[in-house]
């Protein structure tokens, strides 16, 4: 019998308790028997991990997995890996130098300063903070 001692409430009990047979046991309280009945185990139901969703697929069955990069022209300026779009630092319309920063890309979580790659005037803008982009996605267009 294992012999164990518990102060409750301020009272002391010495609780000694033999060995499990099936679903009862004996207990010997401050030196009184009992015969203490366990309820049977229940056994748990194995739990099923949830399966992944399909991927989404477009009106012809194709999957959707991301949107394809916009083809980057002579003037655009692409990303040049794939990340979120911090922020757009030009508009439409702006004239820009070589070396000025236009967007503000994250990826593998770091900020990368995308600029314009050469002097002109910005007449398109093809994202928005917050987008994600793929490799090679155009990101603004140069005249």
């Amino acid at each position: 019998m294992k012999e164990y001692k518990y102060k409750i409430n301020g009272n002391n009990y010495t609780v000694a308790i033999g060995d499990i047979e099936d679903t009862s046991v004996q207990v010997e309280v401050n030196g009184v028997p009992y015969k203490v009945e366990l309820e049977a185990a229940k056994k748990a139901a194995p739990v099923q991990a949830p399966r992944p969703a399909a991927a989404p697929r477009t009106a012809t069955g194709e999957k959707v997995i991301a949107s394809k990069p916009a083809a980057g022209g002579k003037g655009s300026v692409v990303a040049p890996l794939p990340g979120v779009v911090i922020s757009v630092n030009v508009k439409v319309g702006d004239e820009v130098k070589a070396a000025d920063t236009v967007v503000l890309l994250e990826a593998m979580k770091m900020e990368n300063a995308i600029r314009a790659g050469r002097d002109g005037k910005v007449t398109a803008v093809n994202v928005n903070a917050g987008d994600s982009v793929l490799e090679g996605t155009a990101l603004i267009t140069i005249e």
